[in-house]
């Protein structure tokens, strides 16, 4: 069984400075992806200010980008302030039989969820998904990934198929090397790498180094959008094969989120 995977931040639905709505920009992003799942984060499911704009939809965000293409789609509200909410979302064109929230914060300036998602094919054959979206300090994300493994372990049947997706803010990869070596995950990035693109032409071999080795060759970039340089976003897998991964770009895709999407094909 194959399946189509992308997360994506989509900036709350709204441009950067001028905070316009562009929900439907990011529907438009969905419906070009056309994946299986997808792990969204930053999704602002309620807003009173914008719910006023003439090109703001009638219903929730979620329930907009839902509608024609998921049936199914699960929500973890983390931020809440007085005119509304944001958090993570999955949406599914299989069945999600069960979902959880958990309020993974490490202070009281970022709040910051991870949601937990159960698709299942019948007889027993579930497929776990965990859609995160970690913190702007390295601390922060550390202790967050901690509490990631942990979960996992204590949740997630060891046999069981199993995606994490979501935007790490893991420029550095210190939680990277973290999530790899302790819940022996793959990233997309790196099991889909052949080895013709692992050597790439010169000039993406002088933009992928850094000292130390802290960024490897040819590491999926999506951020910013406009100019993706930094390697933000992330799918780990286990129990499946990956086919290919691809991040889109050029203005379009500048044009609907802050964050480029991550895409991958996967194989059950």
């Amino acid at each position: 069984m194959k399946l189509k995977v992308a997360t994506y931040n989509i900036h709350k639905g709204v441009t950067g400075l001028r905070r316009r709505p562009r929900i439907h920009d990011v529907r438009q992003a969905l419906q070009a992806i056309d994946a299986d799942i997808v792990f969204l984060q930053e999704v602002q499911d309620r807003n009173e200010r914008l719910a006023r704009h003439p090109d703001y939809p009638d219903s929730t965000q979620l329930d907009f980008l839902a509608s024609g293409a998921y049936a199914h789609h699960a929500y973890g509200m983390n931020a809440v302030y007085p005119h509304g909410h944001h958090g993570n979302a999955i949406l599914s064109r299989q069945p999600i039989v069960r979902s959880s929230n958990y309020d993974i914060s490490d202070h009281v300036l970022e709040k910051r969820g991870l949601l937990h998602a159960v698709t299942s094919r019948g007889r027993g054959k579930d497929l776990h998904l965990i859609c995160v979206h970690f913190g702007l300090i390295k601390r922060s994300r550390l202790r967050q990934a901690e509490y990631l493994i942990d979960f996992v372990r204590r949740e997630v049947p060891p046999q069981a198929p199993l995606i994490i997706a979501g935007d790490f803010n893991d420029w550095q990869k210190r939680v990277d090397e973290v999530l790899r070596d302790r819940l022996a995950v793959v990233e997309v990035t790196v099991a889909a790498r052949s080895e013709t693109a692992a050597e790439g032409n010169v000039i993406d071999r002088l933009l992928a180094w850094r000292p130390n080795n802290d960024m490897p060759q040819n590491v999926a970039r999506t951020f910013p959008s406009f100019a993706p340089w930094l390697t933000l976003d992330r799918i780990y897998v286990r129990g499946l094969r990956v086919l290919d991964m691809s991040v889109p770009q050029g203005l379009n895709w500048a044009r609907y989120s802050d964050h480029a999407p991550l895409i991958a094909e996967l194989e059950l």
